[in-house]
């Protein structure tokens, strides 16, 4: 299957998804989505992250018509929400999807081509083209009902790509799926990157979305708190570690040795009489100076200072514990 054709944004600078101030309100009380901003680049794979209820998938629904907002301002594929011509470019996965039992790969790969207007001759290709794509060539002709949950994911992947889209959206697309299916899949969204689509990603899966994905953003009780590399957002919680030779002095775990970094604060400290390694955060290196002070008029030698990558988990739970002073939003970021 070639690149997307008739594509309707030209170039890798151009936004796929431009959306702002996007508000939803479930009757009188569920503030489902509150002023969400979300910039989508063309030809990247975006993850989209949050705990359950967060509202991605109402944002997706949003983007796909199922949901009207309240309010919603911007552009999909440089045009409004909604408009047919783009959403005639949009593939997509829902979080549950449904098929009759009896139907074959093959016949529902099909079917959501002829819903999206594919003359029968390309959507028959497409079809066996696109189940060998993902790994379900030899159960193409089977009914759905003797499908595991994972092979049932393929399928849907499968039908999400035949129309050709320019913009692909995924809806928990690894749900079901076994590590090595995991793998095919994240193996096949690169791929489709590479062919010029854009890829938004909704997971909770947050191994998947660090492997694969350019840039995230992250949705907590309906408000976006984060947008951007994960670099860029975990740069200002940058963590630095010294490792010190023989075990760490008692004073390293005193509440007192947090105000011996202006900078920063003592997040660990090992344990005295174990193996030492002194962990704080901070905007850079400097910060630590007053307790390598320290240790050298001890005569302690320090084996290495060194920066300790923060973890997509990391950045994840520091914004959903506390997504009022978490709001790091780049949304001029390259990608």
């Amino acid at each position: 299957m070639v690149s997307a054709q008739n594509a309707i944004v030209d170039s890798a600078h151009d936004l796929a998804i431009d959306l702002t101030d996007v508000h939803k309100t479930y009757g009188r009380k569920i503030r489902a989505l509150q002023g969400v901003t979300l910039q989508v680049h063309a030809g990247e794979i975006f993850g989209l992250l949050g705990p359950n209820g967060a509202g991605k998938s109402t944002l997706v629904k949003i983007m796909m018509t199922i949901v009207r907002p309240d309010t919603a301002k911007g552009t999909v594929l440089n045009r409004g929400v909604g408009d047919p011509v783009a959403l005639a470019r949009i593939g997509y996965l829902p979080e549950h999807h449904r098929f009759p039992t009896y139907l074959t790969g093959r016949q529902v790969v099909e079917f959501s081509g002829a819903m999206s207007k594919v003359d029968r001759p390309t959507r028959k290709k497409r079809a066996s083209e696109l189940l060998d794509r993902v790994g379900m060539g030899g159960w193409k002709d089977r009914p759905l009902g003797s499908y595991s949950k994972g092979m049932r994911q393929r399928v849907g992947l499968a039908a999400a790509l035949v129309n050709d889209p320019q913009l692909v959206v995924l809806d928990e697309p690894t749900d079901g799926v076994d590590p090595v299916g995991r793998r095919e899949i994240r193996d096949l969204l690169i791929g489709i990157r590479d062919e010029g689509r854009t890829v938004l990603l909704n997971s909770h899966l947050l191994s998947e979305i660090e492997n694969v994905c350019s840039r995230v953003a992250i949705l907590v009780q309906g408000r976006l708190v984060a947008q951007g590399t994960i670099d860029e957002l975990t740069s200002s919680s940058r963590r630095y570690e010294i490792v010190v030779e023989g075990s760490a002095p008692s004073w390293c775990a005193e509440s007192a040795s947090v105000r011996m970094i202006p900078a920063g604060q003592m997040l660990s400290a090992g344990i005295p009489g174990e193996s030492c390694r002194l962990v704080f955060l901070g905007l850079d290196a400097l910060g630590a100076q007053p307790i390598l002070d320290r240790l050298r008029s001890e005569q302690r030698t320090v084996i290495a200072v060194q920066t300790v990558r923060e973890s997509l988990e990391d950045l994840f739970m520091r914004a959903v514990t506390d997504p009022t002073t978490g709001l790091i939003y780049r949304p001029g970021a390259a990608t």
